[in-house]
């Protein structure tokens, strides 16, 4: 029996749609071991999912019918690009499939459109309609706000986008850079001298670049200059040109640092400016530089401003839910349950 709409009527059944794929050879990493990605379609959408061979026949309410060819499309597309396919992947072609609130698909559109960003140790696709408008960003324009919750990707692809256009010669550096601004704690009751003491706000920088570049290169390329990381602090008085440069926790400079930051911008340079509103830790009563430049320049020309929502946190389930229970109670409402 179909399951029911919101209103107790049958959902609305489409027969049963027939995939027949070309390539044999691709089938046991599309369906997953033992049939887990299958699985995991019919478990999230509440279709039917039959295979023999290279055909699949897909049975169920007709709008997760389609969701699911689309996202099944999508998957093999990227297995006939040598990408890899996992339980994630399965998730983020059935966001994308989904498609944004305007009607239009994602899936459909992406698979005329390469947004892969390649480095040397991993190839990162969108998970999401918002994280694949965020690369187009960051590919077309000079300087990008993204905005957004934790786990949304927001630095994690602008430093793949960074690795991609260095290694590929169209910048020479990339430049990634926090403000030094703790959460209940201050620099100078920290052990150790100012490398030691700012280190740990870098760490995240660092990690996302191990993600992208074998070891050994990003010791050599922090060595000779290629890549550099660094407190905002550090920015001042300085043109960066020939650079992909990096603000991350943006939320927590002031409309100062920010305008400095900002007019450090070189000739053929681009800078990604990421935060989460909701998380500023400067004193109280202190205007955000990320809201204020937000509010000045995103209508600009060259400038793109992107927002991330807790419907792009890619990281455990449960943050996600995290993240919607603290937006619910911070605009009034009872929030999503943790348990």
């Amino acid at each position: 029996m179909s399951p029911p709409n919101k209103r107790g009527a049958a959902a609305k059944v489409a027969p049963a749609a027939l995939l027949q794929f070309d390539d044999n050879n691709l089938m046991s990493r599309l369906y997953g071991e033992h049939d887990q990605h299958l699985a995991r379609l019919e478990q999230q959408l509440g279709v039917h999912l039959a295979a023999r061979g290279n055909r699949l026949a897909i049975s169920g309410p007709a709008d997760a019918v389609r969701i699911a060819e689309l996202a099944l499309n999508a998957l093999y597309d990227r297995l006939r690009k040598k990408l890899e396919v996992g339980a994630a992947e399965v998730d983020a072609a059935i966001r994308l499939a989904q498609g944004p609130a305007d009607g239009g698909n994602a899936a459909a559109d992406m698979q005329a459109e390469d947004l892969t960003v390649r480095t040397r140790k991993r190839h990162i696709s969108p998970r999401s309609p918002n994280q694949a408008t965020y690369l187009r960003a960051l590919r077309s324009h000079e300087l990008v706000f993204a905005v957004g919750p934790a786990g949304t990707g927001k630095t994690y692809l602008a430093v793949a986008m960074a690795v991609s256009l260095m290694t590929e010669g169209k910048v020479d550096r990339i430049i990634l850079s926090r403000p030094a601004v703790e959460a209940g704690e201050r620099l100078g009751f920290l052990p150790g001298d100012l490398r030691e003491k700012v280190d740990p706000y870098l760490r995240p920088l660092y990690d996302a670049l191990y993600d992208m570049l074998p070891a050994e290169q990003v010791v050599s390329r922090l060595a000779n200059g290629e890549i550099e990381v660094a407190p905002l602090a550090f920015m001042r008085g300085r043109t960066l040109s020939n650079a992909f440069v990096i603000l991350d926790e943006a939320q927590n400079t002031t409309p100062v640092q920010m305008k400095m930051f900002l007019t450090r911008l070189g000739e053929n340079s681009r800078m990604a400016v990421t935060g989460d509103l909701s998380q500023v830790d400067l004193p109280s009563g202190q205007l955000s530089g990320l809201r204020d430049a937000v509010d000045l320049l995103a209508d600009m020309d060259t400038v793109a401003l992107v927002q991330l929502t807790n419907a792009d946190v890619m990281r455990h389930s449960l943050v996600t839910r995290i993240v919607r229970a603290y937006e619910a109670r911070d605009s009034g409402g009872k929030g999503e349950p943790l348990t």
